[in-house]
């Protein structure tokens, strides 16, 4: 019995030292920290609108910058990301903007968001589509695009019923000043174009 207690005694006396002996050893000299890497550049942001769509719905808008989100809410009725901003659209409306990752990453307003509230103005070549009630109106000028988003009126316009990609009516929006040249041939080309490219 005392030969146990000695061996006890020694095996916690052996376990102090370890632990003494294990604090007290000599730490390691502080390393410089490893420079960060430089951030990978950036694409510059665009100054001008190229592309905007839109959809009306059951009382809001849903505002897209670019063409993967506005296909995919056509498609689906919905898309991955979202902002939603309510009672900041026209009349009081509920706007919902499909953002993307990007846009997430940046933690910047959209594309569809900077040209909605009029912080980005429109590219001399603009394309812009509104979907409503079953009918594409299509816009080669920005201006003429907002007010028919807060009014859902067109003064001037071309209309091929049933020609859309799935029998849609597609209505071809004019001014004044571009019904004197007739059907928008290079409008009604970059819409064609677009669904190709998808």
């Amino acid at each position: 019995m005392k030969h146990t207690l000695q061996l006890a005694s020694l095996s916690v006396a052996t376990l102090a030292a370890l632990v003494i002996s294990g604090c007290a050893a000599p730490s390691a000299a502080p390393t410089a920290a490893a420079p960060k890497a430089a951030p990978a550049s950036t694409a510059a942001e665009p100054t001008e609108a190229k592309e905007f769509f839109s959809v009306l719905k059951d009382g809001r808008i849903y505002a897209f910058g670019d063409t993967r989100n506005y296909f995919d809410f056509l498609a689906h009725g919905e898309v991955t990301l979202t902002r939603t901003k309510i009672g900041t659209g026209p009349g009081g409306a509920t706007v919902v903007y499909g953002i993307t990752s990007a846009d997430v990453k940046a933690n910047k307003p959209s594309m569809g968001e900077r040209i909605l509230e009029a912080k980005l103005p429109a590219a001399p070549n603009f394309h812009g589509e509104v979907f409503k009630d079953g009918r594409f109106y299509v816009f080669p000028e920005l201006k003429d695009m907002m007010p028919f988003i807060a009014f859902g009126e067109v003064p001037y316009s071309f209309t091929d019923i049933g020609a859309g990609p799935n029998g849609e009516t597609l209505v071809w929006v004019m001014n004044s000043t571009s019904i004197k040249t007739g059907r928008p041939v290079a409008t009604m080309e970059r819409f064609k174009a677009l669904r190709a490219a998808k």
